[in-house]
């Protein structure tokens, strides 16, 4: 990269929400997480649903994001850089530029996308991670679309992609009662994930409430409020149907 380019892109701007020092559940190692503003889903259990809207959050240069986060490099320097959100990939040149300012820095990076966007049009940002942790919010068209608003086209779009070119995936997943917390669902996944070499690892997210004080805030109806939370004997027992096929499952 020549310092022209390398100028370029620090100076090429993102909106973000929120920043996390020490984090231990957004890929592999501990990693400094830069929450991006703006999703275009809209999930019934979102945790930051102040991270929804295109409205709030502090512009960024990825030059200013970079510097911010090289400040941590000894914490990181084992695990890396997480770009989430909201939906990161509502700003794939802020992403794009910012993993690759990273990685000449020697800082491993992961996506973690809902992979609502078009893989066509978000490509370099893709390309330029290390890791992309992809939620694929359920198997059914269907019932993504109740839960998010959204088919799960996208996604399988996304993941696709990634097969094509060989970019490493964690699958996350959510398993909610009533939805995906389902034999049909889980059964279905589990299956359609064998055909992707690109697949890593599975992750099974049980459904948690932390999030719902953010609905009260923001006066906006929290339609989970009678939903349990998943018990880890549910969980153990959705983790069957990934083990069975011989997915690697956490």
């Amino acid at each position: 990269m020549t310092p022209q380019e390398r100028e370029q892109l620090r100076s090429i701007t993102g909106t973000i929400h929120a920043t996390e020092t020490f984090g231990t559940v957004d890929g592999p190692g501990i990693r400094f997480v830069l929450f991006l503003q703006g999703c275009p889903l809209r999930c019934l259990y979102c945790h930051n649903p102040d991270a929804t809207t295109g409205k709030g959050g502090q512009i960024w240069t990825a030059g200013q994001a970079v510097d911010e986060i090289m400040r941590y490099r000894q914490f990181i320097k084992n695990g890396g850089v997480t770009f989430s959100g909201g939906e990161p990939l509502m700003q794939p040149k802020f992403v794009e530029a910012t993993a690759r300012l990273l990685r000449e820095e020697g800082i491993h990076t992961a996506i973690d996308t809902a992979g609502c966007q078009d893989p066509d049009d978000v490509a370099p940002a893709l390309d330029a991670a290390d890791l992309i942790l992809l939620d694929i919010k359920a198997f059914s068209p269907q019932i993504a679309e109740r839960l998010t608003g959204q088919t799960n086209e996208l996604a399988i779009a996304t993941l696709d992609y990634c097969e094509e070119v060989k970019k490493p995936v964690w699958v996350r997943h959510v398993l909610l009662e009533g939805y995906t917390l389902d034999e049909k669902e889980l059964d279905g996944l589990a299956e359609f994930l064998t055909q992707f070499s690109c697949v890593e690892r599975v992750e099974l997210l049980p459904f948690h409430k932390l999030g719902e004080p953010k609905w009260d805030e923001m006066a906006r109806t929290y339609e989970l409020k009678d939903v349990p939370a998943t018990t880890r004997e549910q969980t153990e027992w959705a983790k069957g149907f990934f083990t069975r096929r011989g997915l690697k499952v956490q």
